[in-house]
């Protein structure tokens, strides 16, 4: 048995190795796509939880009750927790500051005194930013500084609750990028809303808050506090947001049961982990829209290869079953030349993949994260090399008798599929489960807030799915019509290559349909496959890049503030050679009844140059118009959504809106006409915020200054935004953000995520896969075909006529593959941007079409199939007796 076993795969390889080869290209593309998958995932996933903890300036912050230990929490809190820094944070409430400058005195309201380490700064570098001064000694922040009109040398009075007031000297001015965190009030119930960081602060050395407020700490423990902040070593963290916010959950509730009710403790490495496993699962989502698909071909591609020689299979297992071999003989010699098939395709496939690794960004092996789905991969690659071989060996011994395998031709019947209408059931069943999706409100993942459950709605995968199948299903069964009937527009479709053998030629590829319509169908899912990949990925990314503007402001952004205007420097910045234009922006603040909102003004008809502005930021949907409204309207103002909402306003209501004066530094009512709904603007948070006409607005507070700028960049914003910073190299106190910088901060989006490396992957294999099925499985089907091409030559046909039967076929496919795969890949590409418009903030006002990659899928398609025709034409002549050996 072994020895014919051995006979058997060396006669396979020496006469039928393109066969073999063929079927090993399809399991190698099966597996590779897989791996690669799974790799870009796995890496995926740890950018992910990476870019989410680098984040979160302080992960834990523990407020200790009053009388509790400090020193015996801290060792719980290590004993808890794989903690990397902590650092003990003193509070005090004070009823305000006051200082004089220039002959004036002014005072503040109520506010905070903040005691930390010389080495808190280092430890937590996002905290606290030194825009002027030195560090050493007492801080004093900006916005407190603007209202006293403080500088680093002047002295302070602190009003302590309770105790005299006393003055201190001011050392540095400082930013504090994180304060609504770092003064969050901790403890409160989860559906409290949020509570605003305090204007007025001051941080001291703790020897210096020890000094002033321990008596204020005795006799009013209410207005102070103590906290520990704490960072969790990034080393011990699980690599995918769902089990590193699993893992952070678990070690906080270790650590409140030691702590015993002795701590309150704000969670913010695990609000954001919360935030960002919702992406995970978005991801998660998205690599199987867009791999399975490909997966699915290529095992089809695989199974196509196997069928082509069907008709030869059934001659061998005849003459098999005619010398006494039984069937299980006849499965052992399919088994083995499957095990070879697909242990080739197998190795070959993880190779492929293991070096795309290598070479293509955004891929990586993770040690413990990867290896199983390798293994799933290959273990996918060997059952589906089997099944290839096996199922039809299986079947033809099973349903022919050594009789039957004489007969050479089957009759012909209606398969199943065309008398049900299956393919019309599943375009109805498409639609429906589209219809369902889009229509309800439906969120295709849902991660609840605070649990640590997540969810996907899987049913959103059937529409696409059935989509696509039904696609398949409409162009077997409108191929197999249009070429079994050899009807007008087969002949027309041939003409131009058959010329007067154009009916004779029809006849022939009539005869031979369900081969063809197999080359269309696989060359048409393939160009499916491609378009919709590429489709999806190009507005994707095109998404990504609205998306980063949206929240960077433009490709260039200078942020200053009141006291420090960016816009004071607009004619150096314009005037930068890598500037195509430079447009200020105000950033004040308003206060809509008794709530404080950002308030942007601009100039609405210049302000496009510097930034987009797509149609989804507005509720009429026409960006253009409602600027132009704005523009009309001196006193305008264009409204969030959520103050609509929230305030229950109608647009042409007459609004008052409360600004700061820039004279007397109080705020005073401002008359403003509500002329629109924003839903969206550059740099402006995603809840409530106005814009106004900046004319206005400078009028109405006694100040022009423009806080912002928005640049854009000729080319590259990275290198204009290194231009910015070295024109401003002597203002310390602005802020300057480019593109791609925001890109890599927006971590609560799906689209912060570099999908170049998938993209490259899912492209090339595409690719790959349109050329080998307009290619290779043409080819195939010519070598079995070329008994009839021999045949013809020995009845005297000419080379040219030949060539007319081969290229009709060529033609036909590309033809039939383009118009169906085009398509449907089109719909399925549109489908799938609506299903996923979750990813997309805002979503896209059209589909992005990468029109040169597409030429370059269509234009391989045809070399392949041009290739297989030419390979197969010279190969053509007279050869009558080899007849003997076909």
């Amino acid at each position: 048995m072994i020895a014919m076993l051995w006979l058997w795969i060396r006669g396979v390889l020496a006469h039928r190795f393109a066969r073999v080869a063929g079927a090993m290209a399809g399991i190698c593309l099966t597996v590779a796509l897989l791996a690669a998958l799974a790799l870009f995932f796995s890496a995926a996933q740890s950018s992910m939880t990476a870019h989410a903890v680098s984040a979160v300036p302080i992960d834990w912050q523990v407020k200790i009750v009053p009388g509790a230990d400090p020193a015996m929490l801290r060792q719980a809190l290590q004993e808890a927790a794989p903690i990397q820094v902590i650092h003990q944070v003193h509070y005090a409430g004070v009823d305000g500051f006051e200082a004089n400058a220039g002959g004036t005195t002014q005072t503040t309201g109520p506010g905070q005194v903040v005691a930390v380490d010389e080495r808190y700064w280092r430890d937590f570098p996002a905290e606290i930013r030194l825009l002027s001064g030195t560090m050493d000694g007492i801080l004093v922040a900006q916005q407190t500084a603007a209202n006293l009109h403080a500088a680093p040398g002047d002295r302070v009075v602190i009003r302590r609750i309770g105790q005299p007031s006393v003055t201190v000297p001011i050392a540095g001015v400082v930013d504090l990028p994180d304060a609504d965190a770092f003064f969050q009030a901790i403890g409160l119930p989860s559906q409290t809303a949020p509570q605003a960081p305090p204007d007025n602060v001051l941080i001291v050395p703790p020897a210096d808050w020890q000094q002033l407020f321990s008596l204020q700490q005795s006799a009013r423990p209410d207005s102070t506090q103590v906290q520990l902040h704490a960072r969790l070593s990034r080393a011990a963290l699980p690599t995918d947001p769902v089990s590193a916010f699993t893992f952070v959950a678990s070690a906080l509730r270790n650590f409140e049961a030691r702590a015993a009710g002795q701590v309150l403790v704000a969670d913010n490495l695990d609000t954001r982990l919360d935030a960002v496993r919702e992406d995970a699962l978005y991801a998660t989502v998205l690599f199987l829209f867009l791999g399975l698909p490909g997966v699915a071909l290529a095992l089809a591609l695989t199974f196509a290869v196997t069928a082509s020689s069907g008709a030869r299979r059934g001659l061998e297992q005849g003459l098999l079953r005619v010398r006494g071999a039984p069937v299980r003989t006849i499965l052992a010699l399919a088994s083995q030349e499957a095990a070879v098939a697909a242990t080739g395709g197998v190795i070959a496939g993880l190779g492929l993949a293991l070096a795309f690794s290598q070479l293509v960004p955004g891929m990586a092996a993770i040690p413990g994260s990867t290896i199983p789905p390798l293994i799933l991969a290959a273990l996918i690659g060997l059952l589906a090399g089997l099944c290839a071989y096996v199922v039809p060996a299986w079947h033809t011994a099973r349903r022919h008798t050594v009789n039957a395998s004489r007969r050479t031709v089957a009759p012909g019947h209606v398969p199943l599929w065309q008398r049900l209408w299956l393919d019309a059931l599943l375009f109805v069943g498409a639609a429906l489960f589209f219809w369902q999706a889009t229509s309800t409100g439906y969120q295709i993942v849902l991660a609840p807030e605070g649990v640590a459950s997540t969810a996907v709605d899987y049913k959103a995968f059937i529409a696409p799915a059935l989509l696509w199948l039904g696609s398949a299903f409409l162009t077997l069964r409108l191929s197999t019509i249009a070429i079994r009937r050899g009807g007008l527009l087969l002949r027309a479709i041939i003409q131009p290559i058959a010329g007067l053998l154009t009916p004779v030629v029809a006849s022939a590829l009539s005869r031979q349909a369900p081969r063809l319509t197999a080359g269309i169908v696989m060359t048409a899912l393939a160009i499916s496959f491609a378009f919709s990949t590429a489709i999806f990925n190009a507005t994707y990314q095109a998404q990504s890049r609205v998306d980063a503007e949206l929240t960077n402001g433009s490709d260039v952004t200078v942020f200053g503030t009141s006291e420090r205007p960016a816009g004071a420097h607009l004619s150096l910045l314009a005037s930068l050679t890598g500037a195509a234009n430079a447009e200020p922006m105000q950033h004040r603040f308003a206060y809509v009844g008794a709530d404080l909102q950002d308030l942007y003004g601009i100039d609405p008809v210049r302000i496009g140059r510097a930034t987009s502005l797509s149609d989804a930021y507005f509720d009429s949907g026409d960006a253009k118009a409602t600027l132009a409204r704005l523009a009309s309207i001196r006193n305008g103002v264009l409204v969030s959504e959520e103050t609509v909402r929230d305030f229950q306003l109608q647009q042409g209501d007459t609004i008052n809106l409360r600004l700061l004066n820039a004279k007397d530094h109080q705020y005073h009512p401002v008359l403003f006409t509500f002329v629109g709904i924003v839903r969206e603007f550059p740099t402006a948070p995603k809840d409530s915020f106005l814009v106004a006409n900046a004319a206005y607005v400078a009028d109405m507070t006694a100040s022009s200054a423009s806080e912002y700028v928005l640049m854009r960049a000729k080319s590259d914003p990275a290198a204009l935004a290194a231009q910015v910073t070295s024109a401003l190299a002597a203002d310390p106190g602005l802020k300057i953000s480019d593109i791609g910088r925001a890109t890599h901060l927006i971590g609560s989006s799906l689209t912060a995520i570099d999908l170049a490396g998938l993209t490259t992957i899912e492209l090339l294999f595409a690719v790959v896969m349109a050329a080998a099925a307009g290619g290779l499985v043409l080819t195939l089907g010519l070598v079995e075909s070329h008994r009839n091409f021999v045949i013809l030559s020995a009845i005297g046909a000419t080379r040219a006529q030949l060539a007319a039967f081969i290229w009709s076929e060529g033609v036909l496919i590309l033809i039939g593959g383009f118009v169906f795969g085009i398509t449907s890949g089109v719909a399925v590409a549109w489908m799938l941007v609506k299903l996923l418009t979750g990813i997309f903030d805002p979503p896209p006002e059209a589909l992005t079409i990468p029109w040169t990659y597409l030429a370059v899928v269509l234009v391989v398609v045809i070399i392949s199939v041009a290739g297989a025709v030419l390979a197969t034409t010279s190969r053509s002549g007279h050869e009558a007796e080899r007849l003997r050996d076909l």
